[in-house]
């Protein structure tokens, strides 16, 4: 009788381990990872183009832009004894004029100095009568000529780099402190400067 049971049991035990088999229990199965799958989706290149597109930045590197820092801003230099006007760009001499200066008791300033004012084709208001007569732009004995390029003021008048009709006084010291050009020349000047542009006016 013994012996009957054990046997029955072994054949339960093996049918069981039989449907076991057939129906797993997905309860207890662990995940497996496919050993091949299936690639997702993507927008970036595969590894060789990549690989080919990095070698050409490696032999083609982007050269950036550098600004021009050698460039330097304009800058005058008034040497009253010569009688001369030098622009330089940095170092570099671009352009001289010959002037005139002020006359003794009305000298022209010396000193560092900033560009505060410009205009093309100036009228002149004649501080020296008492109804300040005006002479209009473009007046053929408007003593500023077609230029007038200020640097220096008290507030009330100014001094500055200006054309004139006397071009034998260019050359000489005879104004009342203002620097006198050729017309042709304070016109190249007026193109080369701007507001704030330094000025050194020295003995």
């Amino acid at each position: 009788m013994t012996t009957i049971v054990a046997l029955i049991s072994l054949q339960s035990y093996a049918t069981a381990q039989v449907n076991n088999s057939s129906q797993p229990n997905f309860s207890q199965v662990s995940p497996q990872v496919e050993s091949n799958p299936v690639p997702l989706q993507s927008n970036l290149p595969n590894y060789s183009e990549r690989k080919r597109r990095l070698l050409l930045k490696l032999q083609h590197p982007i050269q950036p832009i550098i600004p021009n820092t050698s460039k330097r801003e304009i800058h005058l230099l008034l040497k009253l004894n010569e009688r001369k006007l030098y622009v330089y760009q940095g170092d570099s001499l671009q352009a001289s004029y010959p002037v005139a200066i002020g006359k003794p008791g009305w000298e022209t300033p010396t000193g560092k100095f900033k560009i505060i004012h410009m205009v093309q084709n100036p009228a002149w208001e004649n501080p020296f009568v008492p109804n300040r007569e005006i002479i209009p732009p473009k007046s053929s004995n408007n003593p500023l000529g077609e230029r007038w390029i200020g640097f220096w003021t008290d507030g009330k008048d100014e001094i500055g780099f200006h054309g004139t009709p006397s071009v034998k006084s260019v050359g000489q010291a005879v104004s009342h402190g203002c620097v006198r050009m050729y017309n042709h020349d304070v016109r190249k000047l007026y193109e080369l400067v701007k507001i704030g542009t330094p000025v050194l006016v020295t003995k």
